[in-house]
């Protein structure tokens, strides 16, 4: 693929719009019905309701026409209606669109696994499970090494997040929304210090030195030899797209080696190309033992998967794993589309091209801001299309989550879809899907500029 990605075909002009009356009166219309039937902790975060998309490209109901640049959390890294994939899905839903594959298996599932034995890292015997959601992949995952270990301990970090139910809660860092009154949480987690390098105390640390952190306080709150799993996202995603120095990461993959404990690498936000390499413990060399995955592995559908060892899975008795809906054919079909235009296309390769495209710009804002008396831009950082700027208050550190409200909300005006996150509530997070065209980025990087100029 080019680096211009003039290979793809679009559906829908590639440019934004907006019109005068925006949010229109067909969203508005739409938001008063949902106040009526939707509960009210159901949040969304743009106040406009799609009628198409395509590429980098959402159309509202009103007809105004936004740059995507969140992907629906790094989910349409293909693009929304990614033609491969609409067409596996068209002939899947033709033949039939449920059979449990608990009951009635079907090749589908089969072929998924296969393609994710292959593209996940190290050459070892693999084997792997599908389910639907990020959060049950995580689930999973734990009881697998829990089952495989015959211990209990869990060991998270610090600005984690790994998904909303009652587990996946308690190895979710920050409290409010995901926590705040939903306890009491599974017990038997642990958290520890991630490596955060623009928020260390000592910014001279080294990846190794943070890692001998975090294990010098796992041996001594829990003890080594009681820890059944690590988990950790290689790149964090709600917590910030906190990117850990390196080695970090390889020193408590090893550590976990040698006291044998399940080292799983969340990729469910950055794997499937988003950071440049089908997944980000790739730029490390980091073989995990298990890892989850979810989010772009399906162009849209609704999948998840756990792939790892086969002597730690299969540990498992039959019937121990599963789901009515895992795996399910429809969204198989997707995932085996989204994969074949993944490499048909080099979406790695594209993303490394946006990477230099976009934190390019970035940097030049942050420089150009700072030389004004105006340094709200701490940090750029990410790798591949998952790049993150973080706001603080000018000319220290202190998080400034006000401006970056505000930020998001005058791209919006101006047609440009962006997201947030953060521990503090302070980071914009870019996630476009793979397939926007160089043109469209750098009009959705106009904005963004724009945007923090007007509101530092």
């Amino acid at each position: 693929m080019t680096a211009t990605a003039s290979e793809i075909t679009y559906r829908l002009e590639q440019k934004r719009r907006v019109q005068a009356d925006f949010p229109g009166p067909k969203s508005a219309a739409l938001t008063e019905r949902r106040k009526s039937v939707v509960a009210a902790g159901v949040a969304s975060s743009v106040p406009v309701y799609v009628a198409d998309a395509d590429g980098g490209i959402i159309h509202d109901v009103d007809g105004n026409s936004f740059i995507d640049l969140g992907s629906g959390i790094a989910v349409t890294s293909v693009g929304a209606s990614d033609p491969a994939v609409v067409g596996a899905v068209k002939e899947a839903v033709e033949h039939f669109t449920h059979t449990c594959f608990m009951v009635t298996p079907y090749e589908g599932y089969v072929a998924v696994a296969e393609q994710l034995n292959r593209l996940t890292p190290g050459d070892h015997e693999k084997r792997t499970v599908l389910f639907n959601s990020g959060a049950e992949a995580v689930e999973n995952a734990i009881k697998v090494a829990r089952l495989a270990t015959g211990r209990d301990a869990v060991v998270a970090f610090d600005h984690a997040y790994h998904g909303r139910t009652n587990l996946t809660m308690a190895l979710t860092a920050k409290a409010m929304p995901y926590k705040t009154n939903f306890g009491p949480f599974a017990p038997e987690v642990y958290r520890m210090p991630m490596s955060y390098p623009y928020r260390e105390e000592n910014p001279a640390i080294t990846g190794a030195e943070a890692a001998k952190r975090a294990i010098t306080m796992i041996e001594k709150q829990i003890g080594g030899d009681q820890v059944a799993a690590i988990i950790i996202e290689p790149i964090q995603g709600e917590g910030g797209f906190i990117v850990p120095a390196e080695g970090f990461l390889p020193a408590l993959a090893a550590w976990a080696k040698e006291k044998g404990i399940v080292f799983i690498a969340d990729e469910v936000q950055s794997g499937f190309c988003r950071t440049g390499e089908w997944f980000a413990v790739n730029h490390e060399g980091i073989v995990p033992d298990i890892m989850t995955m979810a989010k772009g592995i399906a162009g849209g559908m609704p999948l998840s998967a756990i792939t790892g060892r086969a002597d730690l899975l299969d540990a498992v008795h039959p019937g121990g794993l599963g789901g009515t809906y895992g795996g399910n054919p429809v969204a198989c079909a997707a995932a085996l589309a989204s994969i074949g235009s993944m490499e048909e296309y080099d979406l790695a390769g594209r993303a490394r091209h946006i990477e230099a495209l976009a934190t390019g710009r970035l940097r030049e804002l942050q420089a150009e801001l700072a030389d004004a008396g105006t340094a709200v831009i701490g940090d750029v950082r990410g790798r591949g299309a998952m790049l993150a700027i973080e706001l603080v208050q000018a000319g220290s550190k202190e998080p400034n989550p006000e401006l970056t409200k505000a930020v998001a909300a005058a791209c919006l005006k101006e047609g440009v879809i962006i997201l947030t996150c953060g521990t503090y509530g302070n980071v914009i997070r870019l996630l476009p899907p793979l397939v926007i065209t160089d043109e469209l980025l750098n009009d959705g990087l106009d904005v963004l500029a724009a945007a923090i100029k007007a509101n530092a």
